[in-house]
């Protein structure tokens, strides 16, 4: 779980991929069949598949795993399904309740400001990151305004790996400021 690239086609998570991602995370804000039009192919690529917030689609398209933000629903069908689970957590308290859900993972932030979400929560920059790692006992992944130039910060903060959404075509410098970081 070190890279997780947050993508919304085929070909950006192809590369990602290539480039040293070991998750790719399909982000598309749509209807279910839409969502699952988009993910076709990505089953076929050789890191662990998430669906953004649609747990039907991630089971029609053979997801490993389904990523639910606070507000979704279905974190007891995922995982009655056996999906793996990611929580969203911007803060201790929230990161501490994702844990009782079942969550595998929690994706922390935004750490940093970022325009692919301009109205969430205020960043929790690189001290609340350490935060939310110290206060769970499971990964960590750090999100919002990632990229190569701190992502290493992440890491040394705590996280057991990253997600980056815009930087996800630059993401063998990513996966190599993780490495080196670790």
């Amino acid at each position: 779980m070190r890279l997780h690239a947050v993508v919304s086609d085929f070909e950006t998570a192809r590369g990602a991929v290539e480039g040293g991602a070991t998750v790719v995370q399909l982000r598309v804000k749509a209807p279910t069949e839409q969502v699952v039009e988009a993910g076709r192919g990505f089953r076929e690529l050789s890191a662990i598949f998430v669906v953004n917030d649609d747990v039907e689609a991630a089971l029609r398209l053979g997801a490993d795993g389904v990523h639910l933000g606070r507000a979704d629903e279905g974190a007891e069908r995922a995982l009655a399904a056996g999906l793996l689970l990611g929580a969203s957590a911007a803060s201790v308290a929230e990161a501490r309740q994702g844990e009782p859900l079942g969550a595998s993972y929690i994706g922390a932030g935004p750490v940093w400001a970022t325009p692919t979400k301009p109205d969430a929560d205020p960043p929790i920059a690189l001290e609340g990151l350490t935060q939310i790692c110290r206060a769970v006992s499971v990964p960590v992944i750090a999100i919002g305004g990632v990229d190569a130039s701190n992502a290493g910060d992440c890491i040394r903060a705590g996280a057991a790996g990253v997600a980056v959404v815009r930087a996800a075509t630059d993401a063998a410098a990513v996966r190599a400021a993780v490495d080196a970081a670790l």
